[in-house]
């Protein structure tokens, strides 16, 4: 069944992977067309906001009802949201449309995983994973590409119009292969937890897109929902997100090093371009072209530790090896400056890289392997889940560190509000003398964040060392 499975999934993993990247390139043209430049974060922060909701519902539901049906219904929801965006009159009808399309999306990305975790053993799963892992690097790099492609030669509608042929493609290739039994038993579900969850992780992902005026209000509010979820996760008789899958060492660490390299790594590469551009005088092109080589560094270390992890049965030396790799990577990246040479800055990224790429699904793979079968979507939910948090969060603090320090190296007289926006465009046109300011301010940051990989390096070194099972929870063919 995995091979025939396999490509739907990698189809739907694409689909998923894509959205969340390709409509960076994509957002001038959409507010040129659309108006409100204002809101052009909102139609990143409602995508990835709706996509990090539903990833703990999604793993909870397809424990209750079965992968395949849930699947389905994830890709339906995000082609249908592809098909409202494409014909949004509006902004504020786009930003709503794409909260559409993040409920399917985040789906997308937690089923694919846990299908392949019901129908392919521990042991084989390596990889499968590896394969996966290498379809989500391919469409963070190829994502921007394609929606500047599309700006520039057609239009941004054309961005959605792709969606559904795709999209209908992997609707019948999942529906013709998978056949997966449903669950028998299925506890009361957990309505009052699984909406307070929503909103602590709503909470979150606002915080993380950036400050305003109604910041505190926010966090209040996001924590009171957090208080909320975990006093009805520990009375309710089957939790979105069960706490004890957390008293499970070979889960709880799995999902606490995804936390970390996800603040590490997301945080780093969101300010990474923007550092390129305004300090060493790349253009937008190059800046992201540059950061291809991190991944080009993930891709290379997922699929190759997944096959290995396939022929010996053994991953433990893989989160060890990498998260110290990838805390040595953001060190040296702490060290660069204007007259750094580029060289030095592309091996930097090419170590985190590497030592990503050894970290992100294995971590999947792990917490698999020791999660029931009722819990099989609960734990994969929660390794990417917490990955997705811990991006939020690192955007958030890392670029609330970086606009501190810029606005203390700005030179007398200059006005503190221009460190209010890290935006290169504007920077790029600023004296030099406020762009030397910011060229000091940004790296600094990265070293600062080595530190929590080095405790992702430390969790690594506890990581039990279990034996993968070599049986699927659903026989294979």
């Amino acid at each position: 069944m995995a091979r025939r499975v396999l490509p739907g999934l990698m189809l739907v993993m694409l689909l998923g992977a894509l959205d969340q990247t390709v409509m960076a390139a994509a957002l001038p043209a959409v507010a040129a067309d659309l108006g409100r430049f204002d809101l052009m974060p909102a139609v990143i922060t409602a995508y990835l906001a709706a996509a990090t909701v539903v990833m703990p519902l999604h793993g909870k539901l397809g424990d209750r009802y079965g992968r395949g049906p849930v699947l389905l219904v994830a890709i339906a929801v995000f082609v249908l949201g592809a098909v409202l965006c494409a014909t949004a009159t509006s902004m504020p009808a786009l930003i709503a449309w794409r909260v559409v399309q993040g409920a399917g999306g985040g789906g997308l990305m937690i089923g694919a995983q846990a299908v392949l975790g019901e129908v392919v053993s521990p042991r084989e799963r390596g990889r499968y994973l590896g394969l996966l892992g290498g379809v989500y690097v391919v469409a963070a790099v190829g994502g921007p590409l394609l929606g500047g492609l599309a700006v520039d030669h057609l239009t941004w509608r054309w961005i959605f119009a792709l969606y559904p042929p795709l999209g209908l493609v992997a609707l019948v290739v999942v529906a013709r292969t998978l056949r997966l039994p449903a669950p028998r038993e299925r506890p009361p579900f957990d309505v009052l937890g699984a909406v307070l969850l929503s909103l602590a992780v709503t909470g979150v992902v606002l915080l993380g897109s950036g400050p305003g005026s109604l910041t505190p209000l926010v966090a209040v509010a996001t924590g009171l929902a957090a208080a909320g979820w975990l006093a009805t996760a520990h009375r309710a008789a089957d939790p979105v997100l069960p706490l004890r899958l957390f008293r499970t060492r070979s889960i709880a660490i799995p999902t606490a090093i995804s936390l970390l390299v996800g603040f590490a790594l997301f945080g780093t590469i969101s300010y990474l371009p923007a550092f390129l551009q305004v300090a060493r005088g790349a253009s937008a092109t190059q800046g992201g072209l540059v950061v291809t080589v991190l991944m080009a560094g993930v891709l290379l270390t997922t699929t190759v530790s997944g096959r290995i992890i396939t022929r010996t049965g053994r991953y433990k030396a893989f989160p060890v090896a990498g998260t110290a790799t990838a805390a040595l990577g953001l060190a040296l990246l702490g060290t660069v400056g204007r007259a750094t040479p580029l060289p030095f800055v592309l091996a930097a990224l090419l170590l985190v890289g590497l030592g990503i790429g050894m970290v992100m699904q294995v971590m999947v793979l792990v917490a698999q392997n020791g999660a029931e079968h009722r819990d099989l979507g609960a734990a994969t939910s929660a390794v990417t889940f917490l990955r997705q948090i811990g991006a939020s969060t690192g955007v958030a603090a890392i670029g609330s560190l970086i606009t501190s320090r810029f606005a203390a190296a700005l030179p007398p007289g200059t006005d503190v509000r221009i460190a209010s926006t890290i935006d290169p465009e504007r920077l790029t046109h600023l004296p030099v003398a406020v762009r030397d300011a910011f060229g000091t301010a940004v790296p600094p940051v990265f070293g600062f964040v080595a530190p929590l990989l080095g405790l992702a390096f430390v969790l690594a070194v506890a990581l039990p060392a279990q034996p993968l099972r070599d049986t699927a929870h659903v026989g294979s063919s």
